[in-house]
């Protein structure tokens, strides 16, 4: 003979998220009651789907009118919405029925019916065409109408108003929540506001938000409750913390909507932002340094010095920061990239210079690489913009660096199956400036210009304006800093060949562009020292 199992405990639901609507029972089975969730969990632990609380033909409407005192809902607010109970041989209620009406004839269609004992519920009739549940009590239209996550909610939120204002429910639980109201939203819109009041828990939350885009702006509003749900405040006789809350609702805005007199924290915090130097003065007063959440890109032809540029900057942080720093260099291995910080440190060429000991090499590397702040990507695999966003997001999160180098955007370009650059270009600037805004991080991107046409070469000393910027406008737009660097490779005096000027194109926190300064390419030591105009004139300032 077959053991019938008994219920144990509620738990919360591993699918629909509900905080106790999943009861287990003794023999290890579970089974979630949440409507529409429909997870059934066998007692060897395997996953499945309830076939057998599908609604049935037979339409189940017993009992009688009277008081559910144990949840302190009045006879007349059941009477008022048409549940109905029965008792038990000890007199003790056992079963709630909740009826759903026809949302035009009124009738009744369909009812979900709770069991008392393990507070599991099951459904009979059809509700295909039926309304949301108390929909029939209460005329169209209105100053306030109230949506509750289940049936005894908004009994509650009905009793603790005393009768005021409607109040009905979703059927399908948080899962079927969205479902539900765009079903109902022509009568729901009738209504002057709209009280969104789920449960307070992960899945009510995510299901409230998930509804309140649907009615027309400033019409909706959301509960915060302090308990899980209006049923447990009411039990617990909460009814005026709950009207308090319930008054407090603010009007629903979407995402990135922000009222003016909600933004002096936000300005306070702005004006906090503390600026980087760069390690050359005339950059500096043009742009007062750079800041995190700055999007800083430099570009040029090849052969101007960009690499050697973002080196600098790479050992400069470590210098003038004590945070961690991540560089993705997509056209060299990482010793390369880790012997050109060691280089800047040592002042020399450590790659040409034999004469450097082993000994002074590790001081270097111990004063850089050593210091455990830089991370590296070791890129050789992929370089597709999936991979390298989730790079550089771990990085910031995941390693807690708070300046991230990219060099170059046109190799990561290279690896997608887009066929077009400009597309591609669109989509990996606009997930970095997203990345940049989410982490806070200072990103410093190093991206290539397209060759002019009929006019000098970049690498003759042809000067650089934010339309050369190759494949995109995206990257002017969505940079906060874009650093041009000119040279003329081909000059023939060696001091203006080795010479690359600074113009800043784009500079959005202080407004100035223009040449910033000079900088010459020492190839002894490999530094670019800021200097003055290698023609003394200084034709552009």
């Amino acid at each position: 003979m077959a053991v019938e199992s008994t219920f144990v405990q509620h738990e919360p639901c591993p699918k629909c998220g509900s905080s106790d609507n999943l009861a287990r029972y003794s023999d290890g089975h579970a089974v979630c009651f949440s409507g529409g969730c429909n997870y059934y969990e066998h007692g060897n632990g395997q996953i499945g789907q309830v076939t057998q609380r599908k609604p049935t033909r037979s339409l189940e409407m017993t009992g009688v009118t009277a008081a559910i005192s144990d949840r302190r809902i009045s006879q007349s607010t059941c009477q008022r919405y048409g549940v109905t109970v029965e008792y038990g041989t000890d007199g003790q209620i056992v079963k709630h029925h909740y009826p759903y009406h026809h949302k035009d004839t009124g009738a009744v269609t369909g009812t979900k019916v709770r069991i008392t004992e393990n507070k599991s519920f099951y459904a009979t009739g059809e509700f295909n065409e039926a309304g949301l549940f108390g929909q029939q009590a209460f005329k169209t239209g209105g100053k306030y109408i109230t949506i509750t996550e289940g049936e005894a909610d908004a009994l509650a939120v009905n009793e603790m108003f005393d009768g005021k204002w409607p109040v009905v429910s979703i059927r399908s639980g948080a899962a079927g929540a969205a479902k539900d109201i765009k079903a109902n939203l022509e009568w729901l819109e009738t209504f002057d506001n709209v009280v969104i009041c789920f449960d307070n828990d992960k899945a009510g939350q995510e299901a409230a938000k998930s509804v309140l885009d649907l009615f027309t702006p400033n019409k909706a509003k959301n509960v915060t409750l302090p308990a899980k749900d209006a049923g447990d405040m009411l039990k617990s006789n909460q009814v005026q913390a709950f009207v308090k809350e319930w008054w407090n609702a603010k009007a629903y805005r979407p995402d990135g909507i922000v009222a003016g007199n909600e933004t002096w924290d936000m300005i306070i915090k702005q004006s906090d932002v503390k600026s980087i130097p760069y390690p050359w003065e005339c950059l500096n007063e043009m742009t007062h340094g750079f800041r995190k959440q700055e999007l800083v890109t430099i570009t040029s032809g090849s052969g101007m010095g960009k690499s050697q540029i973002v080196r600098e900057l790479e050992h400069y942080l470590l210098g003038a920061t004590d945070e961690n720093i991540g560089i993705l260099a997509l056209e060299e291995d990482i010793p390369k990239t880790a012997l050109g910080i060691m280089s800047i440190e040592a002042n020399k060429q450590l790659h040409l210079d034999k004469t450097v000991s082993q000994e002074e090499k590790k001081g270097y590397w111990d004063r850089t690489l050593g210091s455990g702040r830089v991370f590296m990507f070791d890129h050789w695999g992929s370089t597709s913009e999936d991979n390298l966003l989730g790079r550089i997001r771990y990085m910031a999160k995941g390693l807690d660096c708070k300046w991230i180098i990219l060099d170059h955007l046109s190799i990561v370009v290279s690896d997608q199956d887009t066929g077009d650059e400009r597309k591609a270009i669109d989509s990996i600037m606009t997930n970095l400036r997203k990345l940049v805004q989410e982490t806070g991080v200072g990103l410093f991107l190093v991206s290539h210009l397209r060759r002019p046409s009929g006019a000098k070469a970049h690498e003759d000393g042809g000067k650089i304006s934010l339309g050369e910027l190759r494949g995109s406008a995206a990257i002017a737009q969505l940079s906060d800093i874009v650093i041009g660097l000119e040279r003329d490779q081909q000059h023939a005096d060696p001091e203006t060949r080795n010479t690359t000027t600074v113009r800043v194109l784009k500079n959005r926190f202080v407004g100035l562009t223009g040449p910033a300064c000079y900088l010459y390419y020492d190839k002894e030591s490999g530094r670019m020292i800021e200097t003055s105009c290698p023609t003394g004139d200084d034709p552009e300032f």
